[in-house]
């Protein structure tokens, strides 16, 4: 009888254990974008890294950031490291909340939404009529793109084009080649690659910061193993370790730096007045 009761013991904590691990990894669980090419060479540094400071991650992939929105809600996932505008959706979707930012070799950790041109080409008027009958070319779902044209309620009036580009650099290529009127990108890679485009000129800055790539962590994430993540990466900074070096020269990093909702001010700004609400699945019709 004891033979059998212990038994029955033994299979319900195999059967707790493995529907446990099913439906939750022990690991903590980052997603890196399918879509981000180079991803996984450039972070696999960090993932050593965090192990060798007993951190057990690990880094899955999502195809789109409608489905990474669902393992969010779902409980899936824990993290991921994602542009500002996806980052500030995930905010306003009360699904995540920031902890930290890479902050760039030269001290850097904002960015914000430039109107690039060609030179010669009609002024900008600084309203929303100057984008009308053109073509504009920008990332999708970018605080420095689709979100900051979308900020205009009144761009919903006018005739224009939309083109998205895979990255900012293509978006800017696009525009030198005759195939756009007006890019929006980044004004960290128009400054990166202007002096290549001497026919191209920067007609607008906005006149807010976005955080750069934030890690967002989800709202059902372990807040013991959020802490001490948080921990290993503000150290990694003053880290002089060969693994520790090898993070920042990957990444082109420094360091990373406390975020939080504050930090998000002007990201939230553009995508409320882009009409992001708690029901965006992260596609505008």
């Amino acid at each position: 009888m004891k033979t059998k009761s212990l038994l029955i013991v033994v299979l319900s904590v195999l059967v707790v254990g493995l529907t446990s691990g099913f439906s939750y990894s022990k690991e903590f669980r980052i997603i890196l974008m399918q879509d981000e090419k180079g991803a996984a060479e450039r972070y696999s540094p960090l993932m050593t890294y965090l192990k060798k400071n007993d951190f057990d991650v690990d880094f899955v992939t999502a195809p789109n950031y409608s489905a990474a929105s669902k393992m969010f809600a779902s409980g899936a996932v824990d993290a991921i490291f994602s542009g500002s505008g996806v980052a500030g959706a995930l905010i306003i979707k009360d699904l995540a909340y920031p902890i930290a930012r890479p902050v760039s070799k030269g001290g850097g950790s904002t960015y914000h939404a430039v109107v690039i041109a060609r030179k010669g080409a009609s002024k900008f008027t600084d309203t929303v009529d100057y984008f009308n009958g053109k073509r504009i070319i920008f990332t999708a779902l970018a605080s420095s793109g689709e979100f900051y044209y979308r900020s205009n309620p009144k761009i919903k009036s006018i005739n224009s084009k939309i083109e998205i580009a895979a990255s900012h650099g293509g978006a800017i290529d696009a525009l030198s080649r005759g195939a756009a009127d007006v890019a929006i990108v980044k004004n960290l890679v128009w400054e990166k690659y202007k002096d290549k485009y001497p026919g191209l000129e920067k007609v607008k800055d906005d006149n807010g910061e976005n955080p750069e790539m934030p890690l967002m962590i989800s709202n059902k994430a372990d807040a013991k193993k959020t802490a001490r993540l948080s921990r290993i990466l503000l150290a990694l900074e003053n880290d002089k370790s060969p693994d520790a070096l090898e993070v920042k020269n990957k990444l082109g990093i420094q360091g990373y730096a406390t975020t939080t909702r504050a930090d998000f001010k002007h990201t939230i700004f553009l995508l409320k007045k882009a009409g992001v609400t708690k029901s965006f699945d992260f596609n505008f019709k």
